[in-house]
C-alpha cells in the first residue's frame, strides 16, 4: 500500500511539474511585459536652434526633414545649385549619372557666376551684373555677387610669429595658435585679451601646471565703409601693429557675412607660416578663455593621441570641439541679421559648432583648408566650419565647457561658477580684466 502511494506521488509530481513551469514562463512573460510598457526612457534633449536664436527662445526650428549633403538638386535654392555643379565637378561617379535623379542646375545663374573675372578678384572681389538675386537682402546679394573669391591681399602679415622666441624655449613650435576675429575699431577688445586670457608666451595649466608656448593673432579686414562714415583709424592700427605684431589684416570688407573668409585666409596663413602648431582656437574677440585650463585639456589629448599613434600609426589629430549644435534649420526671420531665405539655402544645417570659440589640431587645420576648395563659401561661419566638417566625414564634438550662450544671470558674478568653464560668450573688455583677476586663485576658494 505504501508502496503505491509512493508511486502515485512520483506520478503525481511528474505531471504537475510542465504545469508549474508553464505557469511560472507565463508569470514570467506578463512581468516583462508591464516592465516594458511602464519604462519610460530618459528624456534626450536636442537642441534644433539655428544662428540667431537664443537658447531660451520660443520659437525652435521644427525637426529637420532630410539628411544636410542630399545629392539631389534643389532647383529653387541657390546655394545647392551652386554646391551641386561642385559635386558633380569633383565626383566622377556623379558626372557619370545617367539614371536621370539628379537634374542640371540652373545653367543662366551658374554661367553667370562661374564667369570669374580674375582681375575683378583682385580690385573689388566683385561680379558687377548678376542676374536673379535681386529678390535677395542687400547683405546677402553683396555675399553673393564676392562668394566665388577666395584670395585677398594681406595688408599685415605676422610670417615669423610662430617662430618668434620658441628657440629660446626649447620648442620647436607652439603647442596653440589663438587666431581672434576683430575689427579695425576693437582696440579695447584686443587689448584686455593681451592682457588677460590671449597673453602670447609661456602659458602655465591649472591643474598640472605643464606649460604650454600659445601665440595670439588677430584676424581683421578693412573697416566697411557701406554702413557709414567712420573715422580712418588705419594710423592707429599700424602703431598698434608695431608695438605688439599681431595683427593679420586682408583687403576685404569686414562685414558679418564675410566672417567666413576670416577662416578661409587664416587656413592659408597657417598653412603657409604655422602649420607646425599642434592645436588653434579660433573665436570671437568679445569671449573669455580660461587659457590654462584649457591647456590642461589639450595636454590630455595630445598625450592620449600620441600614445593611440603608437598603435595605430595614425598621424592626423580629428579633435574639433565646442558648443555644439545638432540639427538647426536656418534662421527665416528677415529681421535678424542671421537670416537665410529658402530660395538661398535648402535643407538642415550639419552638425556645427557655436562660432564664440572652438578648438582643433592643427592636422585638422590643414585638412579643413584643403577640403573648403570643394565646398561653397556660406554666409554663416560657424555653420560653414560644419559643413566642411560634414564634407570630410566628421563630426564636431561637444564640450559642456564652452558656454557660447553664457552662465545664468544669477552664476555670473560667482568665480566659482567657472570653475568647469573653458569658455564664456560674451564678456566686456572691463569684464575680461575684472573676471581675470578674480579666477587667478579659483582652487584655493572653490
Amino acid at each position: 500500500m505504501g508502496k503505491c502511494c509512493k508511486c502515485n506521488s512520483r506520478l503525481l509530481c511528474m505531471c504537475l511539474l510542465p504545469c508549474m513551469m508553464t505557469g511560472h514562463l507565463l508569470v514570467y512573460i506578463m512581468v516583462s511585459i508591464f516592465v516594458t510598457i511602464s519604462y519610460s526612457p530618459p528624456k534626450i534633449i536636442i537642441h534644433y536652434i539655428a544662428p540667431g536664436i537664443s537658447a531660451n527662445s520660443s520659437a525652435i526650428a521644427r525637426h529637420p526633414l532630410g539628411p544636410f549633403w542630399n545629392l539631389r538638386l534643389e532647383d529653387s535654392a541657390l546655394w545647392n545649385q551652386l554646391q551641386h555643379a561642385w559635386d558633380r565637378q569633383h565626383n566622377p561617379i556623379l558626372r557619370g549619372n545617367t539614371t536621370g535623379v539628379v537634374r542640371k542646375p540652373n545653367a543662366k545663374i551658374l554661367s553667370e557666376i562661374e564667369d570669374e573675372c580674375l582681375s575683378d578678384c583682385i580690385s573689388h572681389c566683385s561680379v558687377p551684373r548678376m542676374l536673379g538675386i535681386d529678390s535677395f537682402p542687400e547683405q546677402l546679394r553683396a555675399f553673393i555677387r564676392s562668394m566665388h573669391c577666395r584670395e585677398y591681399p594681406l595688408l599685415i602679415n605676422q610670417p615669423g610669429v610662430c617662430r618668434r622666441n620658441s628657440s629660446s624655449f626649447n620648442l620647436d613650435s607652439p603647442m596653440l595658435i589663438m587666431a581672434i576675429k576683430s575689427q579695425v575699431g576693437n582696440f579695447e577688445n584686443r587689448q584686455a585679451i593681451r592682457e588677460t586670457w590671449g597673453h602670447s608666451g609661456l602659458v602655465k595649466g591649472e591643474s598640472n601646471k605643464k606649460r604650454g608656448l600659445v601665440r595670439t593673432v588677430f584676424l581683421l579686414g578693412r573697416q566697411d565703409s557701406s554702413t557709414g562714415p567712420h573715422p580712418d583709424l588705419k594710423n592707429l592700427l599700424e602703431l598698434e601693429n608695431q608695438k605688439y605684431g599681431d595683427i593679420l589684416q586682408w583687403d576685404f570688407r569686414d562685414t558679418f557675412f564675410n566672417l567666413t573668409l576670416k577662416d578661409l585666409l587664416f587656413w592659408h596663413w597657417f598653412q603657409q607660416y604655422c602649420p607646425t602648431a599642434i592645436f588653434v582656437f579660433k573665436g570671437d574677440d568679445d569671449v573669455f578663455v580660461r587659457t590654462g585650463a584649457l591647456l590642461d585639456y589639450l595636454h590630455k589629448q595630445w598625450e592620449e593621441h600620441i600614445l593611440w599613434r603608437a598603435y595605430t600609426n595614425e598621424t592626423d589629430m580629428n579633435l574639433f570641439v565646442g558648443d555644439v549644435i545638432n540639427n538647426a534649420m536656418p534662421n527665416r526671420e528677415p529681421s535678424t541679421k542671421y537670416f537665410i531665405p529658402g530660395n538661398f539655402f535648402k535643407g538642415v544645417y550639419p552638425p556645427y559648432a557655436g562660432g564664440g570659440g572652438v578648438v582643433y589640431s592643427g592636422s585638422l587645420a590643414l585638412r579643413l583648408k584643403k577640403v573648403s576648395e570643394r565646398v561653397r563659401l556660406f554666409p554663416i561661419d560657424d555653420v560653414y566650419l560644419g559643413m566642411c566638417l560634414h564634407r570630410m566625414g566628421l563630426s564636431p564634438s561637444h564640450h559642456p565647457g564652452f558656454l557660447t550662450f553664457d552662465l545664468p544671470k544669477t552664476e555670473k558674478s560667482n568665480p566659482c561658477a567657472y570653475k568647469s568653464v573653458l569658455l564664456v560668450h560674451r564678456r566686456s573688455p572691463n569684464e575680461m580684466l575684472t573676471l581675470w583677476k578674480r579666477l587667478q586663485d579659483l582652487s584655493g576658494h572653490c
